[in-house]
């Protein structure tokens, strides 16, 4: 039997609907998207009425969220769910009644693309480091998400069986491993009590890592923003933006590496987000793979770990749904 269900996937700028199909073997399709700006809208609820029209009035009676922000578990959802970067509100008792469904899930959004790993096929990754063969299927997987912050969760498979764990790692501390990443964290630590490893690897960062480079050759550079920057660096039109997009890379593969070993991601690493996917070919030539598995006595255990870049083009939608799938099993 075919299940319908709308999933959304709300962000800081952007909520992204659609209607997924579930079948009975669990196999998920997503229908065309549409992405609607949060600023467009006073509320959640009135942009689900946009949606709906856009849709012709009538939406399927079940809907999944991948929400930007801590949602509690299943169980024991928050009372009041707030976004970061928008100012909306969203009430879990009150879902019911004001989407008129019957069934909800709400997850986190990178929990949800955790899901998207674990239920994705493997056409859906690019390989990027280590042993060239599929994500295990025992085991935990690492995921990791470089964008406006650093998203990670992590999922343990046991066959056809998993569970998501979405955390707060790209919170633990910044490690600098050379001289240049010193210089690095004394330009953030002037700023911040304490520099997180996201202050470092996310999309922003590139900032703070393209004018550190520049102080230490005594240049001045112009006031950049981070899209110019990113630009600028992965065209190879600028070499210090160049520089600054392969430090990126350097400690990317750093965090990622260290955050396998703390969860003990040995099935798999998988890169998610955007800024993964746009970076692939630039990380691919990148010292990403050698960062990776620069552990010392572990070296040769983190060489024998796949890592993946998930290229899915709607890897928060997927997951929505079959975070549903799962809770609604």
């Amino acid at each position: 039997m075919m299940h319908e269900v709308v999933v959304v996937d709300i962000g800081g700028t952007h909520a992204r609907f659609a209607i997924a199909s579930i079948g009975a073997d669990g196999a998920i399709a997503l229908d065309t998207p549409e992405t609607l700006h949060t600023a467009d809208h006073a509320s959640f609820q009135t942009a689900w009425q946009h949606f709906r029209e856009l849709r012709g009035g009538s939406l399927p009676q079940a809907v999944s969220m991948a929400i930007a922000g801590p949602v509690g578990s299943p169980g024991n959802l928050n009372p009041v769910i707030r976004f970061t970067n928008n100012p909306w509100i969203i009430r879990p008792a009150l879902i019911n009644e004001k989407l008129e469904v019957e069934r909800f899930t709400l997850v986190n959004d990178f929990a949800a693309v955790a899901h998207a790993v674990a239920r994705a096929d493997d056409s859906q990754f690019l390989h990027l480091a280590g042993p060239d063969q599929p994500l295990g299927s025992e085991g935990t997987i690492s995921v990791i998400g470089p964008g406006t912050g650093l998203g990670v969760a992590h999922l343990y498979r046991s066959g056809s069986d998993y569970r998501v764990q979405a955390t707060e790692g790209g919170h633990i501390d910044f490690a600098p491993l050379d001289s240049i990443e010193d210089a690095i964290l004394a330009r953030l630590r002037s700023r911040h009590n304490r520099v997180s490893v996201e202050r470092v690897v996310a999309g922003p960062a590139i900032v703070d890592i393209y004018e550190a480079l520049a102080a230490m050759e005594g240049r001045s550079v112009p006031e950049l923003d981070a899209i110019t920057i990113w630009g600028l660096g992965t065209s190879g039109e600028d070499s210090l933006a160049a520089a600054a997009v392969d430090r990126f890379c350097l400690s990317l593969g750093s965090a990622a590496g260290d955050l396998a070993l703390a969860q003990g991601g040995f099935a798999g690493v998988v890169i998610a987000g955007g800024l993964g996917y746009r970076i692939r070919d630039t990380l691919l030539a990148s010292g990403f793979a050698a960062r990776f598995k620069a552990k010392g006595r572990f070296e040769s255990l983190m060489a024998n770990i796949p890592v993946k870049l998930i290229v899915h083009p709607q890897p928060g939608l997927f997951g929505a749904a079959a975070a549903f799938a799962s809770e609604h099993a």
